[in-house]
């Protein structure tokens, strides 16, 4: 039978991170993990072609069924780096859509309590979900492989919950509950 692929991306100017993920026999199979890095020293525009480039590369490569990438977020800190995220962010979504691939968009929150079952978990929880889930001895490298496979994990949890990968026998972690105090 053959799977479902999840492309998961953490969009970066950078370094953009990317993972694949496969549904298959009732578990998550690692296809792909990488990172893609323009040339910091090129202008924005040429960054970003080079990104698109790259991404449809990936695409064509892995085939996915979809694509998730996390809602865009900024900080009152730092208002530049979500406009240059949200431009990194487009030209990878429109790489995706150019080629028939869906988008879907998963909150931050969201992709933690998807792994880990709470929205404030920490980057090691996560880190070690994708470790014991996909079965790896080590966590990716760079952190944006590991980001991009959370999402894609996270994604392929939420819809596992919804009923929609139940074709193909994909059980995936519950979230946990804490047990109730005692007085």
């Amino acid at each position: 039978m053959s799977g479902r692929r999840i492309l998961g991306v953490d969009p970066g100017l950078r370094t953009t991170g990317y993972g694949v993920v496969e549904l298959r026999d009732g578990g998550l199979r690692l296809v792909e993990g990488g990172v893609l890095q323009p040339d910091p020293k090129e202008p924005l525009e040429r960054r970003l072609v080079q990104l698109y480039d790259a991404m449809v590369e990936v695409v064509r490569a892995t085939r996915p069924d979809c694509m998730v990438v996390e809602e865009l977020w900024t900080s009152y800190e730092h208002p530049q780096t979500a406009v240059l995220m949200g431009h990194a962010r487009g030209v990878l979504v429109l790489a995706a859509g150019a080629h028939g691939v869906p988008v879907q968009h998963l909150a931050h929150a969201e992709v933690k309590r998807a792994l880990v079952g709470s929205g404030a978990a920490t980057k090691a929880q996560i880190k070690g979900m994708v470790v014991q889930l996909l079965g790896l001895v080590t966590p990716p490298q760079p952190d944006d492989v590991s980001d991009a496979l959370a999402l894609a994990i996270a994604f392929a949890n939420v819809e596992a919950q919804r009923g929609r990968f139940a074709e193909l026998g994909v059980v995936m972690p519950q979230r946990r509950t804490r047990a109730p105090r005692l007085a």
